[in-house]
């Protein structure tokens, strides 16, 4: 019972206490917010999509910071670049063939998914596949 009496009591001083400031809030508000946030690509948050695109790279920079790792020595069977025999029978498959190759990986193959380029977009991916395909006819 005291027990009881005692909650009782107490419930008037805590919502007296709950009762901030607008500017007892904003401090408070201030020293619990996050650090920092995370903003994907597809989000609308700091520029979101259009900042994205806005420094879109090219697909010779996009082959020299990815693709050339394994195409420039032929490393794991991918083809070189610039070598008209290797990229025959694939450029003959059409492009979006090299696309989703590019894009997805190939199975059974060195080749994984956007070669690795885990900061690549899909349109960087095909601008490099465009850019191989350009250097190796």
């Amino acid at each position: 019972m005291r027990i009881v009496a005692f909650l009782v009591c107490l419930l008037p001083v805590l919502a007296y206490s709950a009762d901030l400031s607008k500017a007892q809030r904003a401090e408070v508000e201030a020293r619990i917010k996050p650090y920092g946030s995370a903003c994907l690509p597809t989000d609308d948050c700091a520029g979101g999509a259009s900042a994205v695109a806005a420094v879109a790279r090219s697909g010779e920079a996009v082959y020299d910071a990815a693709c050339s790792v394994c195409h420039a020595s032929g490393v794991a069977g991918a083809p070189k670049y610039a070598d008209a025999a290797a990229w025959g029978s694939r450029i003959a498959k059409g492009k979006d063939a090299l696309y989703t190759s590019g894009i997805m990986g190939v199975a059974g193959t060195g080749m994984i998914a956007k070669g690795g380029c885990a900061n690549c977009s899909d349109d960087e991916v095909r601008a490099a596949v465009d850019y191989m395909v350009a250097g190796s006819q």
